[in-house]
Order: C-alpha cells, then structure tokens, then sequence
C-alpha cells in the first residue's frame, strides 16, 4: 500500500513561505489570524504543524476574543495543545487585551477617525450604559487630556456644554473630539446624537474651541459624524 504523503512541515517550508520570516520582514499585515496564532504557537505535533493547530483553535472557537474567554483547560481538551501551549495562547491574548486599554500618551496624534475608533473601541465596546467622553486636542491636533463627562443616556441636559467645555477652557485646548458608544453595538446615530452634536458645535464655535469629529462606537465598528456631515 503506498503511504500517504504527508504535507510539509513549517520548518520545510522555503523561508520567503514560513510566518515567522514574514513577520520579521514586516509583512504582519499579509499574515492570516492562524499564522499570526501559530506563530505564537510554535511547534506542531507529528500530525499537525503549528498553523494547523490555530486553523483548528479558530475554527472551533471562531475568533481571538472568543478563545481569550475560554480557560487553560478547555483548550488543553484540544488535540495537540498542552498546557505549555495554552498558556502561550492565554498570555499572548492577554497582552493584546491589555496594550487596547493603554491611553493615548499626551501630545499624541490622531490623524484620521479611525485612530480614534480603535483607541477607544475596547475600552467601550462591551460597556452596558453610554459613556460620553472628550479629547482634549492642541493646535496641532496632538492629545492634551482624555475625559468621561457623561455616563447614561445622552441627554442636553447631561451632556450640557458648560461641562463639555470647560475642561476645554481650562487647558487651552484648540479642538476637541467627542467619543460615546452606544450598548447595543449599533453606532448609527440617534436624532439625540445629532442635535447634542450640532448643539456643542455651536457652543465651540462661540468659545473659539474646534469641535473635529464626534465618534459613535459600536461592537467592531463605527460612525464619524464629521464624515457624515454633521460636524463641519
């Protein structure tokens, strides 16, 4: 009977093909979720390498925050993970988890609405009240200060501009940028959403502070209210 060929080890590979090269050329951005994981990984098993191994972990579990809830043993039930390998799994998880929650330093610079989904998207993501907060920005759009106003549901009289501004007033703040999430994952605004918006726009312009942008955070994604036209 002719043996079953077996497929390549990463180990086999040529260099320009093994994701541990590619990262270390740069090209992180071209890994997929299970290159990156077995990487992290490392070493296969005589029946799997160890991208077939994060192939299955993703597969089973469907994304990186759905495996960093599942504990130690419960991925040691796994087939070729052992405790040394969970816990590589857990801990590189943890990093990712807790690099999201690091504020921005001061004088750093957001440069597009994007940069600002993603500094706040996991601080607010899964909060179950709105949180409304503002970014204090210098003449060079680089972070002054980061502040919650509000937390509950976005009212004028809760978000009432004296608030909002005056922590604006007292750095010298140039421009702000306002950021809330809304619980339910859906960032489409409210009509509350725009008028709060237009409202603060107005008070920013009587007191000569910018308003650039408003953001909406939702569950993976967002809303700008800049490029929705209602900031301008």
């Amino acid at each position: 009977m002719q043996e079953k060929s077996k497929r390549p080890t990463i180990k086999q590979l040529p260099l320009n093909e093994r994701p541990r090269e590619r990262l270390i050329q740069g090209s992180e951005e071209h890994l997929t979720d299970a290159e990156l994981l077995g990487i992290i990984i490392r070493d296969g098993t005589q029946e799997y390498s160890a991208i077939d191994l994060a192939k299955k972990l993703l597969s089973d579990y469907g994304d990186f925050r759905a495996l960093s809830a599942i504990s130690i043993g419960e991925l040691c039930k796994v087939k070729g993970i052992g405790p040394a390998r969970a816990a590589q799994i857990k801990a590189s998880l943890a990093i990712a988890r807790r690099f999201s929650t690091i504020p921005v330093k001061t004088a750093q610079q957001f440069k597009k609405s994007s940069d600002i989904f993603h500094h706040f998207h996991e601080r607010l993501r899964e909060k179950k009240q709105e949180y409304f907060l503002i970014t204090l920005l210098d003449n060079k759009n680089r972070i002054i200060k980061e502040l919650t106003i509000s937390i509950g549901s976005l009212t004028l009289s809760i978000v009432h501009p004296r608030e909002v501004f005056s922590p604006a007033i007292k750095e010298s703040a140039a421009s702000v940028v306002f950021v809330h999430n809304h619980p339910s994952g859906d960032p489409e605004p409210s009509k509350e959403d725009i008028q709060i918006t237009q409202r603060l726009q107005e008070v920013g312009n009587i007191v000569g502070i910018k308003v650039l942008d408003h953001i909406i955070v939702g569950n993976g994604c967002y809303v700008s209210l800049r490029d929705k036209g209602v900031v301008s």
